[in-house]
This record gives C-alpha cells, sequence and structure tokens, in this order.
C-alpha cells in the first residue's frame, strides 16, 4: 500500500507544530542571541512544520521590516542547536525535532495576487463574473420554488 505524500499533517503534528512555534517566538523575544547577525534582530515565526514522526521541524520566519531575510535565516541556522537545547527544556517531547529555518515568502505571494486582483481589467472580470453567479443563483432559486 502506498501513501501519498501530500497527506495533510495529523493533529500531533499541527498541536507540536504550533507549541514549538510559540516557543521560539519566546526564545528569539528574549534577545540571547550571541551571533552578531542576530543582535537586535526581530523576527516573525509565522508556522513550523513537523515531519510525521516530529523528528525534524521547518521553522517559518519573516524578520520585522523584511530586511535581510537572508542573512538572517543563515543566522538562525547556525543557532539551530541552541534554540534546539531551549526547546527542550521548555516542552517534553520523547524526541527534539532538528531544526531548519526558512524565509516565510507567502506574504510576498499574497501581495503579488493582491496586486494582480487590484489592476482595472482583472476588477472589471471579477464583477461581471460575480454578477453572473449572483444571476444564475437566483434563477435556480426561481426553479424550486415552482
Amino acid at each position: 500500500m502506498n501513501r501519498s505524500r501530500s497527506r495533510a499533517p495529523s493533529q500531533r503534528q499541527l498541536r507540536v507544530g504550533e507549541e514549538l512555534r510559540h516557543v521560539l517566538s519566546e526564545i528569539i523575544s528574549r534577545d540571547e542571541l550571541s551571533d552578531p547577525d542576530l543582535m537586535d534582530a526581530k523576527f516573525t515565526v509565522t508556522e513550523v512544520r513537523l515531519s510525521p514522526d516530529l523528528r525534524n521541524a521547518t521553522v517559518f520566519v519573516i524578520p520585522l521590516g523584511g530586511a535581510e531575510l537572508e542573512t538572517k535565516v543563515e543566522a538562525l541556522n547556525r543557532a539551530a542547536s541552541y534554540f534546539r537545547g531551549q526547546i527542550a527544556r521548555k516542552i517534553d517531547l520523547r524526541n527534539n525535532p532538528t531544526l531548519t529555518f526558512t524565509g516565510d515568502r507567502s506574504f510576498d505571494e499574497a501581495g503579488k495576487i493582491d496586486a494582480i486582483l487590484a489592476k482595472p481589467g482583472v476588477r472589471r472580470d471579477l464583477v461581471g463574473t460575480i454578477d453572473f453567479e449572483a444571476a444564475a443563483f437566483d434563477e435556480d432559486d426561481a426553479d424550486d420554488g415552482a
């Protein structure tokens, strides 16, 4: 039996990922990092995705202000063992996950989509589609009442 690789995360993965997100946010906000690239750096931890066996975690971060994403992510990956040790003190897990930090680009993609949707031609097409769907919906309701 083959399992699909695109399975949704389990409740346990989601719960542990959210707990890791909160703990990592707390650790980063304390400003106790000794790496010069991380001094006075503020981050938002947007998501933590765990492997099904909970041994590997991908941490998505955005530096506030969006400056120097790549250098900040490299610095966070250098400090991954420090974060792993801090997590071990705060969360009781059988196996402490290996952390991999990566920049979260979902907000950039959302901005591109918003820009496309704001174009006059696209707005015109969307308004026409919405009116068409509403008219079709009203006709279906009229048929049900007869």
